[in-house]
């Protein structure tokens, strides 16, 4: 007989929609979710996150259009090796433009728009950019495969002396990002090329930026399978895969070197001997898309993500009428000083039943007829705590401070 107690995996797709976080809509499209303002608030978290996660570790963000010529496409050579995946081409004006499949020929302009110098090396280039994949209907799924994809995209030119401390770099924002989200990794994959037309013509290309990958996996310890067949059509890549709630496997973040588009853009340094020198391109993706890595989150946390992600931090939860104005004037502080907070009023039940309704928020600050005398709160956390009531002022503070730090806790001991 089965197993009466087994608990069903964790659906994102279930609790996307039970949680308000995502929808879809056959008017906008199979594989076009879009996000409810819940669902929105923990992506903009991970966004924030990644920025400045990425700004600490020296890239510049750049913003370019999700839209390129044909021409763009051939020269990088996604219309020869991956035009099934791209969407057909917009006549326009006597020219062909063309939804992009990726950020990078777009990055590898920029890079050839200035002139460039060794000292400049590496130019970490980094953007969390639209891009669109041409994916069969059945194969999209909830927010794991999806037509419109938000990209945490970077791509670092550097010389090739450099590629192994830039792959080491990006190997660790990569497992500090894992941390800080509560996610683990299934395993790590050396994506490696198979048979066929797939993929770029260069042996000695493939040899070489293969070497590269491998020999930081190995210097880092990591153990890794190797796989024919899933390399980018341009060159090897690292995979960091994860697994869903009923065991799927998906690809969440990726490095890759590239030593094709470099030639192909004829992308050119100036270097300490005066003479001009091609880089390297390594791709690196921390967080990979923000729509699977949303999908992960919601899987991983159920609903009860941490505080810094939460939809809403803090809910404010007057005893009665009379304590309104105070819980009032408290989200509104809230919000002027960063905090996702809402009121719930005494009209949408008793306390016990709003205390319930709010379970999955954080932070519940109750408000009777004392803690609106004294500018206090009674903090109820979410994993049962109750602590003593708290001025305002400091309560608020001590949970900035814990958002700010991005800890799992919910709160510090004084």
């Amino acid at each position: 007989m089965p197993d009466q107690s087994a608990q069903p995996a964790p659906d994102h797709r279930r609790l996307g929609r039970a949680l308000d976080l995502f929808d879809t809509d056959p008017l906008i499209g199979a594989g076009l979710p879009y996000w409810l303002p819940a669902g929105a608030a923990v992506r903009h978290a991970v966004e924030e996150y990644v920025r400045e996660m990425e700004r600490r570790a020296g890239y510049r963000h750049v913003c370019s259009p999700v839209l390129g010529k044909r021409e763009l496409y051939e020269i990088s050579g996604h219309w020869a090796h991956y035009r099934e995946d791209m969407f057909p081409p917009m006549d326009l004006g006597g020219e062909q433009l063309v939804l992009r499949p990726s950020l990078c020929p777009h990055h590898a302009v920029i890079f050839r728009s200035r002139a460039r110098s060794y000292r400049e090396l590496p130019l970490r280039m980094a953007e969390l950019g639209g891009m669109y994949r041409a994916e069969r209907s059945g194969v999209l799924g909830g927010l794991t495969r999806v037509r419109s994809i938000q990209l945490n995209d970077a791509h670092i030119f550097c010389t090739l002396d450099q590629v192994a401390q830039e792959v080491r770099a990006a190997l660790e924002l990569i497992r500090e990002a894992y941390r800080v989200l509560g996610i683990e990794a299934a395993r790590y994959r050396l994506s490696l090329p198979g048979e066929g037309g797939k993929y770029v013509a260069d042996p000695a290309m493939w040899r070489r930026a293969g070497e590269l990958l491998a020999g930081v996996l190995a210097a880092a310890g990591i153990d890794y399978e190797s796989v024919a067949g899933e390399a980018a059509f341009y060159g090897p890549k690292i995979d960091v895969q994860v697994a869903d709630g009923a065991g799927r496997e998906a690809t969440l973040s990726t490095i890759q070197v590239d030593f094709h588009q470099p030639e192909r853009f004829d992308l050119r340094y100036v270097g300490p001997d005066g003479a001009r020198h091609r880089p390297v391109m390594v791709h690196r993706a921390v967080i990979g898309s923000v729509e699977r890595v949303v999908a992960q989150l919601i899987e991983r946390h159920a609903g009860a993500f941490p505080g810094w992600l939460a939809p809403v931090q803090l809910v404010a939860l007057p005893v009665s009428d009379a304590e309104v104005p105070a819980a009032a004037a408290l989200v509104e502080r809230c919000v002027a000083e960063g905090l996702r907070a809402e009121l719930v009023l005494p009209e949408e039940g008793g306390l016990g039943a709003r205390i319930r309704t709010a379970r999955l928020v954080p932070y519940q600050a109750v408000i009777g007829p004392r803690e609106a005398a004294g500018e206090a709160v009674a903090l109820r956390l979410r994993d049962g705590r109750r602590l003593e009531p708290l001025p305002v002022a400091e309560a608020v503070a001590r949970i900035r401070a814990q958002l700010a730090a991005r800890r799992a806790e919910l709160w510090a001991a004084s």
